[in-house]
Protein backbone atom coordinates (compact mmCIF):
# COMPACT_ATOMS: atom_id res chain seq x y z
CA UNK A 1 0.00 0.00 0.00
CA UNK A 2 1.19 3.57 -0.41
CA UNK A 3 2.64 5.76 1.50
CA UNK A 4 0.25 8.45 2.61
CA UNK A 5 1.43 12.26 1.38
CA UNK A 6 -0.58 14.59 3.76
CA UNK A 7 -0.81 14.12 7.18
CA UNK A 8 -4.94 14.34 7.11
CA UNK A 9 -4.17 10.35 5.00
CA UNK A 10 -2.62 9.35 8.26
CA UNK A 11 -5.06 6.21 9.57
CA UNK A 12 -4.75 8.16 12.73
CA UNK A 13 -6.07 11.28 11.77
CA UNK A 14 -6.24 13.99 13.96
CA UNK A 15 -4.75 12.14 17.31
CA UNK A 16 -1.37 14.75 17.12
CA UNK A 17 2.04 13.30 18.93
CA UNK A 18 4.83 15.44 20.18
CA UNK A 19 7.60 14.74 22.03
CA UNK A 20 6.88 17.04 25.63
CA UNK A 21 10.98 16.87 26.56
CA UNK A 22 11.87 18.51 23.30
CA UNK A 23 9.17 20.95 24.12
CA UNK A 24 9.69 21.87 28.08
CA UNK A 25 12.48 24.51 27.82
CA UNK A 26 10.32 26.48 25.25
CA UNK A 27 7.52 26.08 27.05
CA UNK A 28 9.61 27.42 30.85
CA UNK A 29 11.06 29.90 28.52
CA UNK A 30 7.28 31.19 27.13
CA UNK A 31 5.65 30.98 30.84
CA UNK A 32 8.09 32.98 32.19
CA UNK A 33 8.33 36.11 29.85
CA UNK A 34 4.72 35.67 29.77
CA UNK A 35 5.26 35.81 33.58
CA UNK A 36 7.66 38.93 33.49
CA UNK A 37 4.98 40.82 30.38
CA UNK A 38 2.17 40.80 33.13
CA UNK A 39 4.60 41.34 36.32
CA UNK A 40 5.95 44.80 34.11
CA UNK A 41 2.37 45.82 33.39
CA UNK A 42 1.65 46.24 36.90
CA UNK A 43 3.98 49.02 36.83
CA UNK A 44 2.17 50.60 33.66
CA UNK A 45 -0.31 53.28 34.01
CA UNK A 46 -3.90 52.95 33.14
CA UNK A 47 -3.10 54.94 30.04
CA UNK A 48 0.52 53.59 28.96
CA UNK A 49 -1.71 50.12 29.55
CA UNK A 50 -4.27 51.25 27.03
CA UNK A 51 -2.13 52.34 24.09
CA UNK A 52 0.44 49.59 24.96
CA UNK A 53 -2.64 46.96 24.33
CA UNK A 54 -3.99 49.20 21.28
CA UNK A 55 -0.66 48.93 19.26
CA UNK A 56 -0.37 45.34 19.95
CA UNK A 57 -3.70 44.55 18.57
CA UNK A 58 -3.17 47.07 15.40
CA UNK A 59 0.43 45.20 14.82
CA UNK A 60 -1.57 41.45 15.03
CA UNK A 61 -4.14 42.77 12.31
CA UNK A 62 -1.72 44.52 9.84
CA UNK A 63 0.91 41.66 10.09
CA UNK A 64 -1.88 38.91 9.51
CA UNK A 65 -2.83 40.65 6.67
CA UNK A 66 0.55 41.19 5.18
CA UNK A 67 1.28 37.36 6.12
CA UNK A 68 -1.01 37.12 2.68
CA UNK A 69 0.09 39.71 1.31
CA UNK A 70 -2.36 42.66 1.78
CA UNK A 71 -1.53 46.16 2.72
CA UNK A 72 -3.97 47.35 4.92
CA UNK A 73 -4.81 51.32 5.74
CA UNK A 74 -2.92 51.34 9.30
CA UNK A 75 -4.75 55.01 9.92
CA UNK A 76 -8.59 53.25 9.48
CA UNK A 77 -7.31 50.13 11.43
CA UNK A 78 -6.30 51.76 14.28
CA UNK A 79 -9.54 54.31 14.47
CA UNK A 80 -11.84 51.18 14.30
CA UNK A 81 -9.46 49.68 17.23
CA UNK A 82 -9.45 52.86 19.43
CA UNK A 83 -13.27 53.12 19.31
CA UNK A 84 -14.58 49.90 20.02
CA UNK A 85 -11.64 50.50 22.91
CA UNK A 86 -12.98 53.85 23.94
CA UNK A 87 -9.90 55.52 23.68
CA UNK A 88 -9.79 58.86 21.47
CA UNK A 89 -8.13 58.66 18.28
CA UNK A 90 -9.14 60.48 14.79
CA UNK A 91 -9.45 59.48 11.76
CA UNK A 92 -11.39 57.59 9.00
CA UNK A 93 -13.21 54.11 9.22
CA UNK A 94 -13.90 51.72 6.49
CA UNK A 95 -15.90 48.53 6.16
CA UNK A 96 -12.50 46.44 5.58
CA UNK A 97 -10.89 48.08 8.87
CA UNK A 98 -14.09 47.61 11.19
CA UNK A 99 -14.87 43.89 9.86
CA UNK A 100 -10.85 43.14 10.61
CA UNK A 101 -11.28 44.93 14.15
CA UNK A 102 -14.60 43.28 15.18
CA UNK A 103 -12.92 40.31 13.77
CA UNK A 104 -10.06 40.65 16.62
CA UNK A 105 -12.04 42.28 19.28
CA UNK A 106 -14.61 39.57 19.18
CA UNK A 107 -11.72 36.64 19.29
CA UNK A 108 -10.06 38.41 22.30
CA UNK A 109 -12.90 40.29 24.40
CA UNK A 110 -15.14 37.55 23.73
CA UNK A 111 -12.50 34.47 24.79
CA UNK A 112 -15.10 32.98 27.50
CA UNK A 113 -17.73 32.33 24.42
CA UNK A 114 -17.54 28.94 22.50
CA UNK A 115 -16.36 29.05 19.20
CA UNK A 116 -18.99 27.00 16.81
CA UNK A 117 -19.03 26.92 12.80
CA UNK A 118 -21.44 29.90 13.21
CA UNK A 119 -19.10 31.90 15.11
CA UNK A 120 -16.78 31.12 12.61
CA UNK A 121 -18.98 32.04 9.23
CA UNK A 122 -19.51 35.20 11.05
CA UNK A 123 -15.53 36.19 11.22
CA UNK A 124 -15.76 35.14 7.59
CA UNK A 125 -18.35 37.31 6.87
CA UNK A 126 -16.01 40.38 9.05
CA UNK A 127 -13.04 39.39 6.86
CA UNK A 128 -14.86 40.01 3.79
CA UNK A 129 -17.50 42.73 3.35
CA UNK A 130 -19.72 42.82 0.61
CA UNK A 131 -18.69 46.51 -0.31
CA UNK A 132 -15.15 45.85 -0.76
CA UNK A 133 -14.50 44.04 -3.71
CA UNK A 134 -11.31 41.93 -2.73
CA UNK A 135 -11.27 39.16 -5.67
CA UNK A 136 -12.18 38.58 -9.36
CA UNK A 137 -13.76 35.85 -9.26
CA UNK A 138 -16.57 34.81 -6.58
CA UNK A 139 -16.51 33.61 -3.03
CA UNK A 140 -18.28 31.81 -0.80
CA UNK A 141 -18.61 34.25 2.16
CA UNK A 142 -19.80 32.55 5.46
CA UNK A 143 -19.63 29.31 4.26
CA UNK A 144 -17.61 26.12 3.89
CA UNK A 145 -15.20 26.22 0.48
CA UNK A 146 -16.70 24.32 -2.69
CA UNK A 147 -16.18 21.15 -4.35
CA UNK A 148 -12.44 22.13 -6.08
CA UNK A 149 -9.53 20.89 -4.81
CA UNK A 150 -7.97 23.15 -1.96
CA UNK A 151 -4.44 23.60 -2.66
CA UNK A 152 -0.92 25.66 -2.72
CA UNK A 153 0.87 25.44 -5.53
CA UNK A 154 3.50 26.84 -7.68
CA UNK A 155 5.60 26.60 -11.14
CA UNK A 156 4.36 25.94 -14.09
CA UNK A 157 0.76 25.05 -15.05
CA UNK A 158 1.83 21.67 -16.87
CA UNK A 159 4.08 20.96 -14.18
CA UNK A 160 2.94 22.23 -11.03
CA UNK A 161 4.16 21.51 -7.52
CA UNK A 162 1.53 20.63 -5.19
CA UNK A 163 2.63 22.18 -1.72
CA UNK A 164 -0.03 21.53 0.63
CA UNK A 165 -3.31 19.97 -0.30
CA UNK A 166 -6.46 20.30 2.43
CA UNK A 167 -8.59 17.37 2.97
CA UNK A 168 -11.15 17.03 0.00
CA UNK A 169 -14.86 18.91 0.64
CA UNK A 170 -16.91 15.46 1.49
CA UNK A 171 -17.03 15.08 5.21
CA UNK A 172 -15.22 18.41 5.60
CA UNK A 173 -18.22 19.58 7.82
CA UNK A 174 -17.39 16.36 10.02
CA UNK A 175 -13.63 17.37 10.38
CA UNK A 176 -14.46 20.81 11.11
CA UNK A 177 -17.28 19.50 13.84
CA UNK A 178 -14.25 17.66 15.36
CA UNK A 179 -11.97 20.33 15.48
CA UNK A 180 -14.52 22.84 16.75
CA UNK A 181 -14.98 20.27 19.80
CA UNK A 182 -11.77 19.28 20.37
CA UNK A 183 -11.32 23.32 20.94
CA UNK A 184 -14.32 23.49 23.52
CA UNK A 185 -13.35 20.18 25.49
CA UNK A 186 -9.65 21.05 25.37
CA UNK A 187 -10.27 24.17 27.44
CA UNK A 188 -10.64 22.56 30.09
CA UNK A 189 -7.87 19.65 29.71
CA UNK A 190 -5.44 20.61 32.67
CA UNK A 191 -3.17 17.84 31.55
CA UNK A 192 -2.68 20.31 27.93
CA UNK A 193 -0.13 22.83 28.42
CA UNK A 194 -2.19 26.48 27.37
CA UNK A 195 0.54 27.37 24.67
CA UNK A 196 0.49 23.82 23.18
CA UNK A 197 -2.96 24.16 22.64
CA UNK A 198 -3.03 27.14 20.63
CA UNK A 199 0.04 25.50 18.52
CA UNK A 200 -2.16 22.60 17.71
CA UNK A 201 -5.35 24.76 16.70
CA UNK A 202 -3.64 26.72 14.89
CA UNK A 203 -2.30 23.41 12.72
CA UNK A 204 -5.27 21.33 12.73
CA UNK A 205 -7.13 24.49 11.54
CA UNK A 206 -5.02 25.54 9.07
CA UNK A 207 -4.56 21.22 8.17
CA UNK A 208 -8.30 21.87 7.48
CA UNK A 209 -8.55 25.01 4.96
CA UNK A 210 -12.36 25.07 5.15
CA UNK A 211 -13.11 28.42 3.84
CA UNK A 212 -12.17 29.43 -0.05
CA UNK A 213 -9.81 31.92 1.17
CA UNK A 214 -8.88 33.53 4.60
CA UNK A 215 -7.74 30.68 5.99
CA UNK A 216 -4.30 32.38 7.30
CA UNK A 217 -6.04 34.74 8.68
CA UNK A 218 -8.61 33.21 10.90
CA UNK A 219 -6.38 30.07 12.06
CA UNK A 220 -4.39 33.05 13.51
CA UNK A 221 -7.55 34.62 15.31
CA UNK A 222 -8.13 31.30 16.34
CA UNK A 223 -4.87 30.94 17.95
CA UNK A 224 -5.11 34.49 19.52
CA UNK A 225 -8.42 33.27 20.87
CA UNK A 226 -6.50 30.05 22.22
CA UNK A 227 -4.03 31.78 23.81
CA UNK A 228 -6.77 34.69 25.35
CA UNK A 229 -8.04 31.79 27.12
CA UNK A 230 -5.27 30.22 28.20
CA UNK A 231 -4.26 33.57 29.59
CA UNK A 232 -7.91 34.40 31.12
CA UNK A 233 -7.89 37.77 29.99
CA UNK A 234 -8.62 39.91 27.04
CA UNK A 235 -5.96 42.21 26.85
CA UNK A 236 -3.75 41.93 24.60
CA UNK A 237 -0.07 43.28 24.56
CA UNK A 238 1.44 41.25 22.19
CA UNK A 239 1.53 40.08 18.48
CA UNK A 240 2.01 36.66 17.65
CA UNK A 241 1.19 37.59 13.98
CA UNK A 242 4.33 39.86 13.43
CA UNK A 243 6.42 37.22 14.54
CA UNK A 244 4.99 35.17 12.58
CA UNK A 245 5.42 38.04 10.00
CA UNK A 246 9.16 37.89 10.35
CA UNK A 247 9.94 34.60 9.71
CA UNK A 248 7.16 34.09 7.07
CA UNK A 249 9.53 32.07 5.07
CA UNK A 250 9.84 29.51 8.07
CA UNK A 251 6.42 29.60 8.78
CA UNK A 252 5.37 28.56 5.32
CA UNK A 253 8.61 26.06 5.59
CA UNK A 254 7.24 24.32 8.50
CA UNK A 255 3.75 24.29 7.88
CA UNK A 256 4.66 22.58 4.32
CA UNK A 257 7.14 19.74 5.87
CA UNK A 258 4.69 18.86 8.44
CA UNK A 259 1.33 18.39 6.13
CA UNK A 260 4.08 15.98 4.70
CA UNK A 261 4.74 14.51 8.07
CA UNK A 262 3.56 11.87 10.54
CA UNK A 263 1.53 13.20 13.42
CA UNK A 264 4.12 13.34 15.44
CA UNK A 265 3.99 17.51 15.39
CA UNK A 266 6.94 18.24 17.12
CA UNK A 267 8.96 20.05 14.71
CA UNK A 268 5.50 21.84 14.20
CA UNK A 269 5.62 23.04 17.76
CA UNK A 270 9.04 23.81 18.31
CA UNK A 271 8.63 26.40 15.66
CA UNK A 272 5.34 27.56 16.98
CA UNK A 273 6.42 27.95 20.63
CA UNK A 274 9.90 29.86 19.60
CA UNK A 275 8.02 32.44 17.49
CA UNK A 276 5.15 32.82 20.51
CA UNK A 277 8.97 33.62 22.73
CA UNK A 278 10.09 36.04 20.12
CA UNK A 279 7.17 37.85 20.48
CA UNK A 280 7.16 38.27 23.91
CA UNK A 281 10.44 39.31 23.92
CA UNK A 282 9.15 41.75 21.55
CA UNK A 283 6.52 42.73 24.23
CA UNK A 284 8.62 42.89 26.98
CA UNK A 285 11.45 45.50 25.25
CA UNK A 286 7.89 47.87 24.11
CA UNK A 287 7.16 47.71 27.87
CA UNK A 288 10.31 48.45 29.10
CA UNK A 289 10.54 51.43 26.95
CA UNK A 290 7.29 52.56 28.39
CA UNK A 291 8.62 52.20 31.84
CA UNK A 292 12.20 54.02 31.33
CA UNK A 293 9.77 56.88 29.34
CA UNK A 294 7.57 57.22 32.43
CA UNK A 295 10.52 57.03 35.26
CA UNK A 296 12.56 60.18 32.77
CA UNK A 297 9.44 61.85 32.50
CA UNK A 298 9.24 61.67 36.54
CA UNK A 299 12.64 62.74 37.33
CA UNK A 300 12.53 65.66 34.86
CA UNK A 301 8.72 66.53 35.70
CA UNK A 302 10.07 69.97 36.81
CA UNK A 303 11.96 71.25 34.21
CA UNK A 304 11.05 74.25 32.44
CA UNK A 305 11.47 72.49 28.69
CA UNK A 306 10.47 74.17 25.06
CA UNK A 307 7.59 71.80 23.13
CA UNK A 308 10.36 70.77 20.66
CA UNK A 309 12.53 69.66 23.01
CA UNK A 310 9.91 67.46 24.55
CA UNK A 311 9.23 66.04 20.75
CA UNK A 312 13.07 65.20 20.39
CA UNK A 313 13.28 63.82 24.03
CA UNK A 314 10.29 61.66 23.42
CA UNK A 315 11.53 60.14 19.81
CA UNK A 316 14.77 59.50 22.01
CA UNK A 317 12.47 57.76 24.14
CA UNK A 318 10.13 55.80 21.84
CA UNK A 319 13.75 53.89 20.30
CA UNK A 320 13.10 51.54 17.56
CA UNK A 321 14.08 51.98 13.97
CA UNK A 322 13.75 55.83 14.54
CA UNK A 323 14.85 56.46 17.89
CA UNK A 324 18.23 57.13 17.30
CA UNK A 325 20.02 54.48 18.94
CA UNK A 326 23.59 56.24 18.57
CA UNK A 327 22.49 59.52 19.95
CA UNK A 328 21.20 62.33 17.94
CA UNK A 329 23.25 65.04 16.28
CA UNK A 330 22.47 68.44 15.99
CA UNK A 331 21.42 68.38 12.16
CA UNK A 332 19.56 65.26 13.09
CA UNK A 333 17.52 67.45 16.34
CA UNK A 334 17.42 70.41 14.06
CA UNK A 335 15.36 68.25 11.23
CA UNK A 336 13.19 66.56 14.04
CA UNK A 337 12.30 69.76 15.96
CA UNK A 338 12.01 71.77 12.73
CA UNK A 339 13.87 74.51 14.13
CA UNK A 340 17.61 76.70 12.88
CA UNK A 341 20.39 75.02 13.23
CA UNK A 342 21.64 77.77 15.89
CA UNK A 343 18.44 76.73 17.61
CA UNK A 344 19.19 73.12 17.40
CA UNK A 345 22.71 73.89 19.28
CA UNK A 346 21.39 75.61 21.82
CA UNK A 347 18.24 73.69 22.63
CA UNK A 348 21.15 70.66 22.45
CA UNK A 349 22.91 72.60 25.22
CA UNK A 350 20.36 73.20 27.66
CA UNK A 351 19.56 70.06 27.66
CA UNK A 352 22.50 68.99 28.51
CA UNK A 353 22.74 71.33 31.53
CA UNK A 354 19.54 70.51 32.62
CA UNK A 355 20.39 67.16 33.01
CA UNK A 356 17.95 65.60 30.28
CA UNK A 357 21.03 64.79 27.65
CA UNK A 358 24.53 63.62 27.89
CA UNK A 359 27.38 64.49 25.08
CA UNK A 360 29.43 61.39 23.53
CA UNK A 361 32.94 61.39 23.55
CA UNK A 362 33.26 63.56 19.88
CA UNK A 363 33.21 67.25 18.86
CA UNK A 364 32.47 69.40 16.24
CA UNK A 365 29.89 68.59 13.61
CA UNK A 366 30.29 64.92 14.66
CA UNK A 367 28.83 65.42 18.47
CA UNK A 368 25.85 63.37 19.84
CA UNK A 369 24.07 62.99 22.23
CA UNK A 370 21.62 60.42 24.41
CA UNK A 371 19.93 60.47 27.54
CA UNK A 372 20.67 60.86 30.65
CA UNK A 373 18.99 58.20 32.20
CA UNK A 374 21.19 58.64 36.10
CA UNK A 375 19.18 58.79 39.06
CA UNK A 376 21.58 61.26 39.76
CA UNK A 377 19.81 63.64 36.97
CA UNK A 378 19.77 67.71 38.12
CA UNK A 379 16.54 68.58 39.67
Amino acid sequence: MKDPLWIWQQPNWPHFSWQAEALSPLLRACSQALGRLLGMLGAVDSDAEAQSSLNAMLQNIVTSSAIEGEQLNVGSVRSSLARRLGLSEEGRTTSRSEGLAELLLDATHAHRQPLDEQRLFTWHRWLFPTDVPLLARPLHIGALRGEEPMQVVSGRIDQPTVHVEAPPRAGLETQLADFLAWFENSRRDASLDPFLRAGIAHFWFITLHPFEDGNGRLTRAITDLALAQGEQQAIRFYALSASILDDRAGYYRILEASQKGTLDITAWLQWFLATLLNSLEQALARIDRVLVKARFWQAHRSKALSAEQIKVLNRLLDGGEKGFENGISASQYQAVAKVSKATATRHLSDLVEKGCLARLPGGGRSTRYQLQHSANAQS
